[in-house]
């Protein structure tokens, strides 16, 4: 059993967690709006900033414009100012390197893939001409993530949220998920060389030596995937079947966040549905949403 981790930065949770999250590896955290998990993802990624020296990055997959408050939260509980990239920025080898070789910021802390206001991303709300768009579309969306992300690891980052999943019946119908899991699969959890590869392309020759000495080890790399999930009741994601192909089935570990009743009033807690490779607990955990974040409710 492995005995390296990464801290959920959650005051109080590790310790559920057999010392805390793996790297290497995805963390789904399910629950409906307003449970915490923007929180959750954001304590997440400021831990990065004690652990590894940089604060990790958010990619908000999100086509409808529904606000996820990230930069309100971000500033009045960490003081942390996010910076937008600009989804539409044109990839330039020179001065990637330029600025990286200098030590300047490339991107920013938070990408929108999808810079749309009001668009369902799923095959059932569209027409085959839409879909036909969205599916072209996406792949000028994973060149744009892809840049995004090689970035953000090459300059120290090690921690990443992927946020605004929609639900859906189906999730092959969804653009989001295939998105998510390429960036999963593809981005990740390969080699940095490889991932460089599908940047650069027919220059990846070029700047060979430059990439070789920028690369980062995807091991070390922890993941956050925060979805939306139709469910409010604890009990009721608990209950809920994995279904063969469902992403969350694949997913290293599973935490459902969703509300339990107390006597006459309901509260917030969290259940460690799978942690593959580590010790975790059983125990449903309550906790609490203050200006200062989640903390555990022991």
């Amino acid at each position: 059993m492995s005995q390296e981790r990464i801290s959920s930065g959650i005051p109080g949770l590790d310790k559920y967690l057999g010392g805390g999250l793996l790297p290497g590896t995805t963390t789904a955290i399910v629950g409906a709006s307003g449970v915490g998990k923007t929180q959750f993802a954001l304590h997440f990624l400021n831990a990065g900033l004690a652990t590894e020296g940089h604060r990790g990055v958010i990619l908000d997959l999100t086509a409808r414009g529904d606000s996820q408050n990230h930069a309100q939260y971000a500033q009045s509980i960490f003081n942390w100012t996010i910076r937008e990239h600009d989804p539409n920025a044109t990839f330039d080898p020179d001065e990637f390197f330029r600025k990286l070789n200098a030590h300047e910021e490339i991107g920013g802390d938070y990408l929108q893939a999808f810079p749309y206001n009001g668009r369902r991303v799923t095959r059932r709300d569209l027409d085959e001409d839409q879909w036909r768009d969205w599916k072209i579309d996406l792949t000028r969306r994973l060149d744009a993530t892809i840049a995004y992300l090689y970035g953000a690891f090459a300059q120290g980052a090690r921690r990443v949220v992927i946020d605004g999943v929609e639900p859906v019946e189906r999730q092959g119908d969804s653009i989001q998920f295939e998105l998510m899991e390429y960036v999963d699969q593809q981005i990740l959890k390969k080699e940095s060389s490889w991932v460089a590869r599908d940047l650069f392309r027919q220059n990846y020759r070029r700047y060979e030596d430059q990439i070789a000495a920028h690369s980062y080890d995807s091991s070390s790399v922890g993941a956050i995937l925060s979805y939306t999930s139709r469910e409010t009741s604890l009990e009721t994601l608990i209950d809920k079947p994995l279904e063969e192909g469902d992403y969350f089935a694949q997913a290293n570990t599973v935490i459902y966040l969703g509300k339990i009743r107390d006597g006459l009033k309901f509260r917030r807690a969290m259940y460690v549905f799978k942690h593959r490779g580590s010790a975790c607990s059983d125990e449903i955990i309550p906790y609490v949403i203050d200006d200062s974040g989640i903390h555990i409710d022991d």
